[in-house]
């Protein structure tokens, strides 16, 4: 066995998955995941969903892809999440009138009476999810988090 191959086998050898970050963001947001189906599933949303309702209602009469360029959601992705939306009667879409190729998205008065349901769930996952931590732990994985997705 040449030189190579033994630090590639050294090296395969001391690699632990479960101590690398992609690994742990994984089952860390499996385990988010879980928690929001638990507690915002009386609402049939999503978490794309959710976050295109927020991302909807914090800026009203927005352009089609804007919620999922806020949200960091592909394109084919929040085109689907909002057809269901749409279908759904929780927005609705409308020409915008100083561009007409552009499509605007406006939440209903039943996505409003939704997203005013789910937030507080919304909110209880964020406790739940976080609950093994301390105060200052929290705060602290929330700002590394921020950090860590920064341009």
């Amino acid at each position: 066995m040449d030189r190579r191959q033994a630090r590639l086998i050294a090296a395969l050898s001391a690699y632990r998955l479960e101590e690398q970050i992609g690994f742990l963001l994984r089952m860390a947001h499996r385990h988010a995941s879980l928690v929001f189906q638990n507690h915002v599933a009386v609402t049939e949303l999503t978490p794309p969903q959710f976050a295109g309702l927020v991302k909807i209602h914090e800026h009203r009469d927005i352009t089609r892809n804007r919620p999922g360029r806020m949200g960091d959601i592909d394109p084919a992705t929040i085109q689907g999440v909002t057809r269901r939306l749409v279908e759904r009667g929780l927005v609705t879409r409308a020409v915008d009138e100083n561009h007409k190729r552009k499509l605007k998205l406006r939440l209903t008065e039943l996505g409003r009476e939704v997203l005013n349901a789910s937030v507080p769930a919304a909110l209880t996952v964020s406790e739940q999810t976080l609950k093994n931590l301390q105060r200052n732990e929290r705060r602290q994985l929330l700002a590394l988090l921020h950090k860590l997705i920064a341009p």
